[in-house]
């Protein structure tokens, strides 16, 4: 099956969405009972954590830590937004720049400025977008980015777009209660594939729709422990408590250049992987043994590869022992909590 097919349906009553791309299952998003990231509370101070520049605050969800905190005392209120899922034990983690996304424009009320995407790179283009961003924030303080998605987008919808996020983002932020309450809820998993996964598709809605379209059989493919790679490699995606171990194999490939093969198929496997099951933190890579002298290879593929990826990802480099590390953010909840 040739293309992209976005199918909107539900697993154990939850919401869900997911991609297809050539019939191969590209993206996954599930509703779960946790704090969404994007959801906006006004929160109350609550007590600092000395030594790391935070505080601990009270939400209607619980206890959130905001960072590089200053001049806030104890019992103050403030409007912050989740920027990620918390881990197990932990408080929800989240910020103090709010940003007001949709499809074609984030409305960035902490930023003044109105920003096109970088790859949107004609000028006449670029100049269509910014005639309609100055005339849809005339007179707003807030700063406005308009997204890729608006290459090539009817200007009308672009403009109803941006007038809605304007005034979203104006009536959350003119709340002037005095208790800690959630002032937005973040965008579950229909709108959020509406919203990000804008590139032309071809859209499924009817109930039934993930097992026609072999999603639930591409999940469980998905989630199993050990993933073939292409040339006969394998490996193997095993989540613990402090970290996602990686372990490459080169299966039955004993030629001189097994490992690198291997290795460079893991980097192009690996973040769709990861983006599937929801997988984040600390992530520490076993690779298939290759010589030092094409590290700089693979870590040039694996760069590439993450680069077109939806969560922000940090290659940490080598260890002593060989071993690869990534940092990744908490960005999606993973899947097995949720479907287990």
């Amino acid at each position: 099956m040739k293309g992209r097919t976005i199918l909107l349906d539900h697993i154990n009553g939850r919401e869900a969405a997911a991609l297809m791309v050539d019939g191969q299952l590209h993206d996954f998003l599930i509703a779960s009972d946790a704090p969404v990231p994007g959801t906006i509370y006004r929160a109350v101070a609550d007590r600092p954590v000395k030594g790391q520049g935070g505080m601990f605050l009270k939400t209607t969800d619980g206890s959130a830590f905001l960072r590089q905190v200053k001049g806030i005392a104890p019992g103050d209120l403030m409007t912050v937004q989740v920027t990620g899922y918390a881990e197990p034990g932990k408080a929800i983690p989240v910020t103090q720049k709010i940003l007001f996304k949709s499809r074609y424009a984030i409305v960035t009320p902490g930023a003044p400025g109105l920003n096109i995407s970088r790859s949107i790179k004609d000028e006449e283009e670029r100049d269509r977008l910014l005639e309609i961003a100055h005339e849809e924030m005339d007179g707003s303080e807030f700063g406005l980015i308009l997204r890729s998605a608006c290459k090539a987008a009817d200007a009308e919808d672009i403009a109803a777009d941006v007038a809605e996020m304007r005034s979203f983002a104006e009536h959350v932020l003119a709340d002037e209660g005095r208790d800690a309450e959630t002032l937005s809820d973040g965008d579950g998993p229909h709108v959020h594939a509406w919203r990000e996964w804008s590139e032309p598709a071809d859209v499924a809605r009817e109930p039934g729709c993930f097992e026609a379209g072999g999603v639930l059989d591409a999940l469980e493919e998905a989630q199993a422990m050990h993933q073939p790679l292409p040339g006969g490699g394998f490996l193997f995606v095993e989540p613990t408590r402090a970290l996602i171990a990686v372990d490459v194999n080169t299966g039955a490939d004993s030629s001189l250049a097994a490992g690198l093969k291997a290795n460079l198929a893991c980097a192009k496997a690996l973040p769709r992987l990861l983006r599937i099951r929801g997988l984040s933190g600390q992530i520490t890579l076993d690779l298939a043994p290759m010589p030092k002298k094409e590290r700089r290879g693979f870590e040039t593929a694996l760069r590439a590869a993450f680069r077109q990826d939806t969560e922000d990802t940090v290659l940490a480099g080598w260890t002593p022992l060989g071993h690869f590390e990534l940092q990744r953010k908490h960005g999606r909840f993973p899947i097995r909590q949720v479907l287990s």
